[in-house]
């Protein structure tokens, strides 16, 4: 039996949700599953936009065939080749032989490359249109956001903007589609905030490009394909992503990672942390060894001050510090202030380590010289790290 909700009256969201997934992408951790979206317009020419995942597919075409109502599907939007969202692509077209496929040229060797079998297919270019009766789409170029062939789609009459991957969020529906049948900002921000740093945030510049073109649509509605679909407030969560664009932080506050074998330089980050709310100042304290990456990655977008303490490990940092540090390195963190603390009994080295892999970064100031101390924490330590926390608090 389908299960399918209105997004309004002739747009139907056809989607599924996965909780029994574990990882998304084979690599970031989503305790409460994913939603793979689609929509179906309804019109004189029938319309779905992009198909789903392989682990929903029965559901899914059941969802089609139930929105559908008797009445067969007239074209398939593809907007993103990713399996998650085009898996399901030729599932769709045996159901449907007579179905044309709209993409652009870059999507339509990718069909060819992930299945080596021709489609009847409508090859669109930037700004071009689609009529479909009431409704017509235009279609928006979003190259790297987050594959070269993206692209979204714009309904001038309903005002609703399918944006692909953009917008999304980690988790599952549970029934509520919509961003404003949840409370989002307590809920939900952080899973969306750790879905744009990890899956588009090293695209920061094609965001902007995005954003930019998108500024000048009369936007009613945002339908990404995951995640919910906003009809409200809207600005709200375009704001978000013109600050994560820009790699500006959402507040100015202090992330410590650290990474300790016996406790030692966690009771340090443990110090400094004490010392910085003494002051005023908000900070979040994350074990690199229990947090995933992808939280770090997303903690680090948040604040404007990182500070990453590890314990010297095989002539550098941590394993797992080491890890942390060159995930933030491949999603092209910019703009923070970083202060960096090293423990080692006998030759303290994991701070060289970490300043080698962050220096690269463009705009990466780093706070003052490295704060070093041997084994355990005493009088000389503490003194460090409450010099550190003055100067923290100097350039907050």
């Amino acid at each position: 039996m389908h299960c399918t909700r209105r997004v309004s009256e002739d747009i139907i969201w056809v989607g599924a949700d996965n909780r029994r997934l574990a990882l998304f992408e084979a690599v970031y951790p989503v305790p409460k599953g994913m939603a793979y979206n689609s929509y179906l317009i309804l019109d004189e020419k029938c319309t779905l936009i992009d198909t789903v995942d392989r682990a929903v597919t029965d559901v899914f075409l059941e969802n089609i065939e139930g929105a559908l109502a008797g009445r067969t599907l007239d074209y398939l939007v593809v907007q993103h080749m990713e399996p998650d969202h085009s898996a399901t692509l030729f599932d769709v077209l045996d159901r449907y032989p007579g179905c044309t496929v709209v993409c652009n040229q870059k999507t339509y060797s990718m069909i060819l490359a992930f299945k080596n079998k021709e489609v009847r297919a409508r090859i669109v270019k930037e700004g071009d249109t689609l009529s479909l009766g009431r409704h017509s789409l235009r279609f928006i170029f979003a190259p790297m956001v987050h594959w070269p062939e993206v692209m979204v789609s714009y309904d001038a009459y309903s005002g609703t903007l399918f944006t692909a991957d953009a917008f999304g969020v980690f988790g599952a529906l549970g029934g509520a589609i919509f961003a404003d049948e949840v409370d989002f900002a307590r809920d939900h921000l952080d899973e969306a905030r750790r879905y744009y740093c990890n899956i588009v945030g090293k695209y920061g510049a094609q965001v902007n490009s995005l954003l930019c073109k998108i500024s000048k649509l009369k936007i009613k509605m945002l339908c990404p394909l995951h995640g919910f679909v906003w009809r409200k407030n809207i600005c709200y969560y375009v704001n978000k992503y013109l600050l994560w664009a820009r790699y500006e932080p959402e507040e100015r506050g202090v992330m410590i990672a650290y990474a300790s074998v016996y406790g030692n330089t966690e009771n340090v980050a443990n110090a400094l942390a004490c010392r910085l709310f003494e002051r005023g100042i908000r900070s979040s304290l994350y074990d690199v060894s229990m947090t995933d990456a992808s939280q770090i990655v997303s903690e680090s977008f948040r604040y404007s001050h990182l500070v990453f303490a590890s314990v010297t490990y095989n002539g550098g940092a941590f394993v797992s510090m080491e890890n942390v540090l060159s995930e933030l390195a491949a999603h092209g963190l910019k703009n923070r202030r970083v202060a960096l603390i090293e423990n080692g009994s006998w030759a303290p080295s994991a701070a060289k380590k970490m300043r080698e892999i962050l220096s690269p970064l463009v705009g990466i100031d780093f706070l003052c010289e490295d704060i070093t101390f041997r084994s355990s924490m005493h009088t000389d330590t503490d003194n460090k790290i409450k010099e550190l926390a003055e100067i923290i608090v100097s350039t907050i």
